[in-house]
Formats: C-alpha cells, sequence, structure tokens
C-alpha cells in the first residue's frame, strides 16, 4: 500500500513540470501581465526593454511551452505508467531522472525566446524592419 500512495506521489511531481508549461503557456499566449515587473512572468533584460518586447517575449515563450508541455505530458504519463507497481526506491529514482529530463524543455523556453527577441528587436527594443 505505501508503494501505491508513493507512486501516486512520484505521479503527482511528475506531472508539475509539464502542467505549469501547459497552463502558465496558454496564460502567457494569450495576455501577458498587465505591467511590466520583475516579479512575474518571463523577465530578462531584453524582455522587459518595453511593452513591445514585453508581449512579444510572452506570447513567443507562451507558445513554445504549450507546443513543448503536450509532449512532455505524455512521456510523463507513459513514464510513470511503467513505474506502476516498482518498489519505492525504483519509483524514486527513474521519477527524478523523469524530472530533470522534463527540465530540458521546460529551460530550453530561454535561449529560444532570446534568439527570437534578438531577430525580431534590435539592441534598443526597436521592431527590425
Amino acid at each position: 500500500m505505501t508503494e501505491f500512495f508513493f507512486w501516486l506521489f512520484m505521479l503527482a511531481t511528475a506531472l508539475l513540470i509539464p502542467g505549469s508549461m501547459l497552463l502558465l503557456g496558454r496564460s502567457f499566449a494569450k495576455k501577458p501581465p498587465g505591467e511590466i515587473n520583475g516579479g512575474y512572468g518571463y523577465r530578462t533584460a531584453r524582455s522587459m526593454r518595453n511593452r513591445q518586447t514585453w508581449e512579444f517575449a510572452h506570447a513567443y515563450s507562451g507558445r513554445f511551452w504549450v507546443r513543448a508541455g503536450r509532449p512532455t505530458l505524455a512521456v510523463s504519463l507513459v513514464w510513470m505508467a511503467l513505474l506502476f507497481g516498482r518498489d519505492i526506491g525504483t519509483v524514486g529514482r527513474l521519477g527524478t531522472v523523469l524530472t530533470v529530463i522534463q527540465l530540458v524543455p521546460f529551460l530550453a523556453v530561454i535561449p529560444a525566446t532570446e534568439r527570437a527577441l534578438r531577430r525580431e528587436f534590435d539592441d534598443f527594443g526597436r521592431k527590425r524592419e
């Protein structure tokens, strides 16, 4: 019984990253946070230069997370289904490996969005022609 509850805990934990990617991605793609701020949203120096870069960065990163979140969620569900019924040590180790793998698309949004910002805007935040 303990193994089952631990597996449920690990399943819930494994769904946090892809779930966050999908929920925040949809939110950011639709509407960025109201004001440019350093506390919430996609926050880098390049994205916070002006309103236009702020909105572009949120729309781009939101779409990226939604596109990357779907396969990440699918892989996570299959991975955890394969771990069902295993001992606590195996579920814990392989669940940790899954979390590290999930961090790749979760963090890949940063270089991808920064490249897109560089491609779309000059060093002063003005849209390139």
